[in-house]
């Protein structure tokens, strides 16, 4: 009932009901952007070849369905995403970048500048490379299969490729359009939106695939299903909070007596970056030995189903977890801060001590959630060992944006509401 009251309640006021309208609006559009295909796809024939699994079978749930048709938004939000990660990455090594972190405002906007150029060139290299691929598909195919570019020429493989590009610009904008009048960070809930298009249909291929295994295998799926939910649900909301004291401060002739605040840690810091981090990797091997045949025996290490295949994906998801830990929890600058404002953890001297301690906790707590990450990101593998299907709802990188993606817009919509004195529909 308190959620259901404060669903009524959020429409009550108008400004915030002006903002979620105006949301829906932008998500409508977007889902019909992704049913538009591009000029000169056979949809039928492309449908098929996304079907068979791969990484564009993967895209495709990011993307809502839309690389299926090579829409016009077909090309998703990744590019921006995959942008977006490059900068982070480019801050712990470029000082020049670091610098405008710092720098504020003006700062943030140079970086979007560079972030949108570069994502512009993804989508430009992402676009192409599909197009080549799914021709090359084709040739490789058997004779009775269907083009998916009827006559593809230099042409007609432009127009596509500046269709999908130009498709990726105006959802950029769409998305920074909710970001500014809408609720929520419109990247995230375009990303969103597009993992829950596809959903339906997943879970009716995978229970379709539990009964025919067993009837009563999709009674367990239905309960590890709401199990795996409530407890990313759980992981993602948890923390380790350490504590900090600020000490008494005279100014003029008044004394304010010191405060007391804490330094939230996530136990999942590094979010779905792993995830996405190991599967690039685990799909180098699969693209050279398209070049070099004497490396496909090589690769059939790294190919999904094999049991080499799941060590090696689990153990890139831990290092890279403890990898981009390292890159935006800097736990030198964190002690400068606190030493600078006049605050220190309780039992711990300031300077290179409470370096360690950070570090140490971080660490110790990066350790479980690395581990979460890993075995949240195993679960389509074990349900195609099972069921043989691949594209499940509840496992790797979709189940996790879309609880983290949920809770941040929840939590946006509430502080909203308790600005103006109602009651949220989160409980505290």
């Amino acid at each position: 009932m308190r959620v259901v009251s404060g669903f009524r309640d959020s429409f009550k006021i108008p400004d915030l009901r002006k903002k979620i309208f105006f949301t829906f609006f932008i998500i409508a559009l977007y889902r019909i952007g992704c049913f538009i295909p591009s000029p000169g796809v056979n949809v039928e024939s492309l449908k098929q070849q996304v079907s068979t699994g791969g990484l564009m079978s993967v895209l495709n749930i990011f993307t809502g369905g839309g690389l299926s048709r090579l829409a016009i938004f077909g090309l998703g939000i990744m590019p921006y995403i995959t942008a977006s990660i490059i900068m982070e990455l480019l801050s712990a090594v470029i000082p020049k970048i670091k610098e405008w972190h710092e720098e504020g405002e003006v700062g943030r906007k140079k970086i979007t500048q560079i972030t949108r150029y570069m994502t512009l060139c993804l989508a430009l290299i992402q676009s192409s490379a599909m197009v080549v691929s799914i021709n090359t598909l084709v040739k490789t195919g058997s004779e009775e299969s269907v083009p998916v570019i009827e006559n593809l020429t230099f042409w007609k493989g432009a127009l596509i490729v500046a269709t999908m590009v130009a498709g990726m610009s105006l959802l950029m904008w769409l998305g920074e359009l909710i970001t500014d009048r809408g609720v929520g960070e419109g990247m995230s809930i375009l990303i969103f939106c597009g993992i829950i298009a596809t959903m339906p249909a997943e879970f009716r291929n995978l229970f379709k695939a539990a009964y025919n295994v067993n009837p009563v295998m999709t009674v367990v799926v239905l309960v590890a299903a709401i199990g795996i939910i409530a407890g990313v649900v759980f992981v993602e909301k948890g923390e380790r909070r350490i504590p900090v004291q600020y000490a008494k401060q005279i100014r003029g002739r008044r004394m304010y007596s010191g405060a007391s605040t804490y330094i939230p840690v996530k136990v999942n810091t590094a979010g779905v970056i792993p995830i996405i981090f190991a599967a690039a990797v685990l799909q180098f091997p699969s693209i050279l030995a398209q070049f070099v045949p004497s490396l496909r025996r090589f690769a059939e290490n790294f190919t999904s189903g094999s049991v080499s295949y799941f060590v090696i994906y689990a153990g890139l998801i831990i290092f890279f977890a403890y990898f981009y830990t390292a890159i935006i929890f800097d736990p030198f600058e964190l002690s400068d801060n606190l030493k600078k404002y006049g605050g220190f953890i309780p039992g711990t001297r300031p300077g290179m001590p409470t370096v360690n301690y950070l570090s140490h906790v971080v660490n110790r707590v990066n350790l479980p959630g690395s581990l979460y990450i890993a075995v949240i990101a195993l679960i389509p593998a074990f349900t195609f060992k099972l069921f043989g299907t691949m594209n499940v709802p509840i496992g790797g990188a979709a189940v996790i944006i879309i609880v983290g993606v949920a809770l941040e817009t929840m939590l946006r919509i509430e502080s909203q509401m308790q600005m103006r004195h109602y009651e949220g529909f989160l409980g505290r």
